[in-house]
C-alpha cells in the first residue's frame, strides 16, 4: 500500500496507480511516447512562436517604403535560418528586403541577394503573397533558385488575379507554403497577422470596398473644437504633432479639404520636412467660391485637383486651368463619387483634412475607415466654434461610432488617439476556386476581351506600362548607350536632352538617378513646369517617337513580353488612366490612348515580320 499524503484521507474504493507499481525502467519505456509527444507539441509552439516574430518583422521591413514614393503594395521579405548557438528569432536573419516602389526590384531578390548561399534551405516569411508586376513570375523565381525550402506567409493577395498564384507556383516547385490562417493557426500568429493587416490596409480596403483607405484626420483643443469661433486655428495642435501630420501626408496619395479650408486657411497641404512622395492636393467645392489667389494654385510644390458640380463658375475653372490646376466636374459632388474617381486613378490612401462639415458627409457615405485625433491640452470654449465632425443626425450616445482597435500615443505635450472606424478586410482565407482565377492567356481571360486595359504594375497587364520595371539600353544625352531603368526613366530625361544648358544636364542626371519611375516622372514633370525655357522646342512633336523607341527596345529585350503583347492579338488595348488625356484613355474614354495605340502598333509590326519569316521559309 503506497503511503497517503498527509491530511488527506484514502478513498476507500481507490486502487493504486497500475503504473506506480512497476520498477521504474518499464515506467520510463511506457511513458516515452507521451513524454515525445510532449516534446513535439512543446517544439511546435516554438517553431510557432519563431515563425510568429519574423512574420512581423517581415512586415515591418514592409512598411519601410511608406512615404518614400506612391503607395503601393508593400511587400516585405525576411529570409532566416535557425542557428543552434542561440534561440532569438531575430539573430537567425541571413537577408531581407522591401519594394521600394512599383518598378523596382521586388523584395524576394533583394532579400535573397543579402542572404547569398545562405539562403540555402532557409525560410522566406513574407507578409503578402508576391503579386507579378514583372510578368515573369521573379518573386517565385527568385525564391526557387535561392535555394528557400520553406515560405511563411502572412496574407495571400487580395486582387483577385493575383490571389494564390505565387502560392500554388512555389508549391509546384516542391517547396513548403505555410499560410497564416490556412496552414497555421496557433494564438500566436494574431499579432503577426495584425501586423500584416495594417502594413497593407489601404490595398486591402481598396480590394474589398473599391475605394481608397480613407483617414480622416483632426487635432483639436480638450473641450473639442478645431479652431476658435472667430474661425482662427493656427496652431491647435504642437510643433511635433504637426510634423506628424506631415508624416501621414507623406504616406498618402491625395490629401481633400474643402472649401473653408482654403478660405480660411489657405493651406499649402505638402509633406514638407518629410522627403520623398509627394501627394495630390484635392479640393472639394460645390460652388467653387474659391479665391482666385491661393497657395494651393501653385502646383510647383505639388499637383492640385478641384472636384466640384457640374457647370459651376466656367470662368474660375478657366483661370485655375491656365494656373495648372486640374478641375473635374461631378455630376452630383459628393464624398463617394469623389473616393470612385480616386480609385479609378490608381490612388490607394487619401488623407482627409477637412472641416467638420465635409468630415461628416463623408462619414455618412461610409469612405472613412480610420481616424487620427490629435489632442491638445487646451481650452478655447465657444457656443459656435467648430467641431471635428459636423451633424451625423444621432441623437442618442448608444447610435455613436465605436473605433476599432484603438491606440494612444503621447506627442510632446499633445495625445494621438488613432482607431478604425471600419474591420480591415481580411481577405487571406478566401480561397478561390480554379473559375475565379484568371488564366495565363489572357485570350480566356474573365476580364473583356475585346478590350483590354491597364494601368497600375499590379493589374493583369500591368508589364505594358511605361512604369514597369523592366530596364532599357538606350542612347543618353552624351549618344552612349545607358542602361535606364525603365521606359518612364527614359521618356521623361529625353524632355531636356539636347538643350545646351548646365541646368538642363542636371535635371537629366537627377533623373537618372530617380530610384522609381513614380519618382522620374516627379521630377520630370515637376522641372518642366518650373523651367519650361529648358525643354526642347520640338518635345510635342517628338515624344511619341520617344516613347515607341523606348517600348520597342523593352518588348525586344523581354522575350516574354513580347509573347505577352502576341497574346492579345484581336483587342483593343487601353492605357487605362483616368487623369492622362495624352497617353491615356481618359475618364470617359475622352482620352488619346496613345500609349494603348503605339502598343498595337508594336504588335502588328512584330506579327508582319512573323508572317513575313514564315512566307519565306515556306517550301515553293
Amino acid at each position: 500500500m503506497l503511503p497517503t499524503p498527509c491530511g488527506v484521507a484514502p478513498a476507500a474504493a481507490a486502487s493504486p496507480c497500475p503504473l506506480l507499481l512497476l520498477p521504474r525502467r518499464h515506467r520510463r519505456l511506457l511513458l516515452l511516447p507521451a513524454l515525445r509527444a510532449a516534446s513535439v507539441s512543446l517544439s511546435a509552439a516554438a517553431s510557432h512562436a519563431h515563425d510568429a516574430v519574423l512574420l512581423r518583422r517581415a512586415a515591418g521591413v514592409a512598411d519601410r517604403s511608406a512615404g518614400l514614393t506612391s503607395p503601393h503594395p508593400n511587400f516585405g521579405c525576411v529570409i532566416a535560418r535557425p542557428q543552434l548557438e542561440t534561440d532569438n528569432a531575430e539573430a537567425w536573419v541571413v537577408g531581407e528586403g522591401f519594394l521600394y516602389a512599383q518598378g523596382t526590384p521586388c523584395a524576394e531578390l533583394l532579400a535573397a541577394q543579402e542572404a547569398g548561399e545562405h539562403a540555402r534551405g532557409a525560410t522566406a516569411y513574407l507578409n503578402l503573397e508576391p503579386g507579378d508586376c514583372y510578368g515573369d513570375s521573379t518573386a517565385v523565381s527568385t525564391l526557387v533558385q535561392a535555394g528557400i525550402t520553406r515560405v511563411v506567409v502572412g496574407l495571400r493577395h487580395p486582387l483577385k488575379h493575383l490571389r494564390g498564384k505565387a502560392i500554388q507556383s512555389l508549391r509546384n516547385e516542391g517547396i513548403q507554403v505555410d499560410v497564416v490562417g490556412e496552414d497555421l493557426h496557433s494564438k500566436l500568429f494574431k499579432e503577426a497577422l495584425k501586423s500584416c493587416l495594417v502594413v497593407n490596409a489601404p490595398l486591402l480596403y481598396r480590394a474589398a470596398f473599391r475605394v481608397p483607405f480613407s483617414v480622416l484626420k483632426y487635432a483639436m483643443t480638450a473641450d473639442g473644437k478645431i479652431a476658435a469661433s472667430s474661425g482662427h486655428a493656427s496652431w491647435v495642435s504642437g510643433k511635433s504633432s504637426r510634423g506628424r501630420v506631415f508624416e501621414l501626408r507623406g504616406r498618402s496619395d491625395a490629401i481633400i479639404v474643402g472649401g473653408n479650408t482654403v478660405r480660411l486657411d489657405d493651406p499649402r497641404l505638402t509633406a514638407r520636412h518629410v522627403k520623398g512622395h509627394v501627394p495630390v492636393r484635392i479640393v472639394m467645392s460645390q460652388s467653387l467660391n474659391l479665391p482666385e489667389e491661393a497657395n494651393l494654385w501653385n502646383v510647383n510644390d505639388a499637383y492640385t485637383i478641384v472636384a466640384t458640380q457640374r457647370g459651376a463658375r466656367r470662368d474660375l475653372q478657366k483661370k485655375l486651368a491656365l494656373k495648372g490646376v486640374e478641375v473635374v466636374e461631378f455630376d452630383m459632388l459628393n464624398p463617394r463619387d469623389v473616393m470612385s474617381y480616386c480609385y479609378d486613378r490608381g490612388y490607394l490612401s487619401v488623407l482627409w483634412e477637412c472641416g467638420g462639415t465635409l468630415a461628416a458627409s463623408a462619414i455618412s457615405a461610409s469612405v472613412i475607415h480610420k481616424v487620427y485625433a490629435f489632442l491638445a491640452p487646451k481650452i478655447i470654449g465657444g457656443v459656435n466654434a467648430p467641431t471635428p465632425v459636423g451633424e451625423l443626425g444621432m441623437n442618442q450616445m448608444t447610435q455613436a461610432i465605436d473605433l476599432i482597435d484603438v491606440s494612444y500615443e503621447q506627442i510632446d505635450r499633445d495625445m494621438l488617439m488613432s482607431g478604425f472606424i471600419q474591420p480591415i478586410p481580411d481577405l487571406s482565407p478566401v480561397i478561390p476556386s480554379v473559375d475565379e482565377m484568371p488564366s495565363i492567356d489572357p485570350e480566356v481571360s474573365p476580364y473583356e476581351t475585346n478590350i483590354i486595359s491597364f494601368y497600375k504594375t499590379w493589374d493583369t497587364f500591368g508589364a505594358f506600362s511605361n512604369f514597369s520595371p523592366h530596364p532599357i539600353h538606350m542612347p543618353d544625352e552624351t549618344g552612349d548607350y545607358f542602361t535606364w531603368l525603365t521606359v518612364e526613366h527614359y521618356y521623361q530625361a529625353h524632355k531636356f536632352i539636347g538643350v545646351d544648358s548646365p541646368q538642363a544636364r542636371e535635371i537629366i542626371q537627377e533623373i537618372k538617378l530617380a530610384k522609381s519611375p513614380e519618382e522620374a516622372a516627379r521630377i520630370g514633370r515637376t522641372r518642366q513646369r518650373e523651367f519650361q525655357e529648358l525643354v526642347r522646342p520640338d518635345w510635342d512633336s517628338i515624344k511619341t517617337d520617344v516613347m515607341y523607341r523606348a517600348i520597342k527596345c523593352k518588348f525586344s529585350t523581354y522575350s516574354h513580353l513580347t509573347d505577352m503583347l502576341l497574346s492579345t492579338a484581336g483587342s483593343v488595348l487601353v492605357e487605362a488612366s483616368p487623369h492622362d488625356l495624352f497617353w491615356g484613355g481618359g475618364r470617359e474614354g475622352e482620352g488619346m490612348n496613345y500609349l494603348g495605340r503605339l502598343l498595337m502598333q508594336l504588335r502588328s509590326e512584330i506579327l508582319g515580320t512573323i508572317q513575313t519569316t514564315v512566307e519565306v521559309g515556306e517550301p515553293a
